[in-house]
């Protein structure tokens, strides 16, 4: 690509030499493994016998940089943990890019790069992929989907339908602190004390949680909608109630005063490294003691228990003893969050 070929062209994605040039020279130099190698429409390969988990997923963040990351870095995290949380561990991932004309080019090779930097340091490949350009003013600079292949041990089987009253509820650190980064980001909002994204891949703490104990029921990254959100998906899932104590909770001090400031609920607020388990009681230490020795579940807490009424309602204690009902996120209280 010529040096003063600095921005994205309609040309880029007509299929013709300038789209072979970007994908050589942008993503197939950044992503460069053996199965990627021939830039067919496919990647084949070969895996042992076993279980596999598939999944995909879009991003359409704004903007695509902000603290702690970056939308390259949310792509591949995000489909990793989408994996993880199934008790899977992450082995192939493809990239398919939606790019607006007149995106910088040194901008797309940042992304790109975080996307090869991350995918190394998790220990997984970006095996196939896609680009199209939209016309000026047709798209919002960069879109990004992705999806990943995984492999599930036979002794892992987890679903919400196994959650019964007794288990506990455990969440692998502190909430919202993806959603306030975005937000305070895209608005220009100064903090005394800045909140970075929590972006960050999750399978080798689901690997630590698995191989404490057999007691895991269930887990779930918490992302749009929050911890909310995803303890009624569990209580609509199992019919029983999910109950949890607003003092057990962590949050940020700075999560919270923005919070306060912005008049959002952190229980709603989008997470990108974290994640939300229900485990048997009996098996809970052990996992929660597994969880703190890993650094990103450091603040790893249990902060409530699933109980048999009300069924399919989740109940939050709140600092001064009163109970109410959380019910699911109505609307969409940010968007472009990931």
């Amino acid at each position: 690509m010529k040096k003063d070929d600095r921005k994205i062209l309609l040309a880029h994605g007509s299929g013709g030499n300038l789209t072979r040039k970007l994908i050589e020279e942008v993503f197939a130099e950044a992503f460069r493994n053996e199965l990627l190698a021939p830039l067919n429409d496919q990647a084949i390969f070969k895996l042992p016998h076993e279980k596999l988990a598939f999944t995909t997923d879009s991003y359409v963040v704004k903007p695509i940089f902000f603290p702690g990351g970056d939308i390259g870095k949310l792509s591949i995290c995000g489909t990793i943990n989408d994996l993880a949380v199934g008790g899977a561990e992450p082995v192939y991932l493809s990239a398919s890019f939606i790019i607006e004309e007149g995106l910088p080019l040194d901008e797309l090779k940042k992304i790109v790069a975080s996307m090869a930097r991350t995918a190394n340091d998790s220990g997984v490949k970006i095996v196939t992929g896609d680009t199209k350009v939209v016309e000026r003013g047709k798209g919002d600079k960069l879109f990004i989907n992705t999806a990943g292949i995984g492999i599930v041990r036979d002794s892992v089987d987890l679903s919400p339908a196994a959650i019964r009253p007794g288990d506990v509820i455990i969440v692998s650190g502190t909430i919202g602190d993806h959603g306030i980064a975005i937000m305070t980001h895209r608005e220009g909002i100064q903090m005394d004390v800045p909140v970075d994204s929590d972006c960050a891949p999750l399978h080798n703490l689901t690997s630590d949680m698995l191989n404490a104990a057999d007691g895991i029921k269930a887990m779930r990254d918490p992302t749009r909608g929050g911890l909310a959100t995803v303890l009624n998906e569990f209580a609509s899932a199992c019919g029983f109630s999910m109950n949890i104590r607003e003092d057990d909770v962590p949050v940020r001090e700075a999560v919270k005063g923005a919070c306060e400031i912005l008049g959002f609920d952190p229980l709603y607020l989008a997470n990108e490294g974290k994640l939300v388990a229900v485990a048997s009681k009996e098996s809970a230490e052990k996992i929660l003691l597994a969880m703190k020795k890993n650094p990103l579940g450091k603040d790893a807490a249990i902060i409530g228990e699933v109980k048999a009424e009300p069924k399919g309602k989740v109940l939050l204690e709140t600092s001064i003893g009163n109970r109410r009902i959380l019910d699911m996120l109505s609307g969409e209280q940010l968007p472009r969050i990931c």
